[in-house]
């Protein structure tokens, strides 16, 4: 895992610093799914992989004030973009793995993950993570601002059968972790996977 770890690390802290530049019309991508979401206001959200913090602050929009908005990332790098970019303002930010999480078990209503699940080393493990932390009933979204094969093409690639993204493979993926998946959209401009969490 360690690995991973560094690969990620790497990966993004090399990107950092014009991370948001690069994908400059994103905002309206991100306020539509975080609002998916469902949250109200005095709601506890984490924004899991938050990177720069994108989701922050139609996040704090749907809670309010009184609401507690969390964003986890491993990459310190991301997390001081966040900073530069005053997200910091819409929530906590935290370096933190988001295969162990430093928080309370169902102590969030919902958690929001931007790109997050191609780069899980362990997606079943890491998923049960996720519902750890989110109280019976709570929501997860897992959103990315292109759909896979829009993604695909961008990177050079072909989408492949065992992509994780697919639904006949994200379905039982997140059954099998705690979560049933609520609903399902994969278009040109946005990729979005909502789920509830059993109790």
């Amino acid at each position: 895992m360690s690995d991973d770890h560094t690969y990620v690390q790497e990966f993004f802290g090399a990107r950092a610093a014009d991370w948001d530049s690069r994908f400059p019309d994103d905002g309206p991508a991100y306020a539509a799914a975080a609002a998916a979401l469902g949250l109200r206001e005095g709601d506890r959200v984490l924004d899991a992989g938050c990177g720069t913090g994108r989701a922050l602050p139609p996040l704090r929009a749907a809670v309010g004030p009184s609401g507690l908005v969390l964003g986890a990332d491993l990459t310190p790098a991301m997390l001081e973009a966040a900073v530069q970019a005053g997200r910091d303002a819409e929530g906590q930010l935290m370096l933190a793995d988001v295969a162990v999480l430093p928080l309370r078990s169902e102590s969030l209503d919902a958690v929001f993950a931007a790109g997050l699940i191609a780069h899980l080393p362990d997606p079943a493990q890491n998923l049960r993570e996720l519902a750890r932390v989110v109280r019976p009933g709570g929501t997860l979204a897992l959103f990315h601002p292109i759909g896979r094969a829009a993604l695909a093409a961008r990177q050079g690639r072909q989408i492949t059968p065992d992509d994780l993204r697919t639904e006949p493979n994200l379905r039982p993926l997140l059954a099998g972790s705690g979560w049933h998946m609520t609903s399902y959209v994969d278009e040109e401009d946005r990729f979005l996977a909502l789920a509830v969490r059993e109790s």
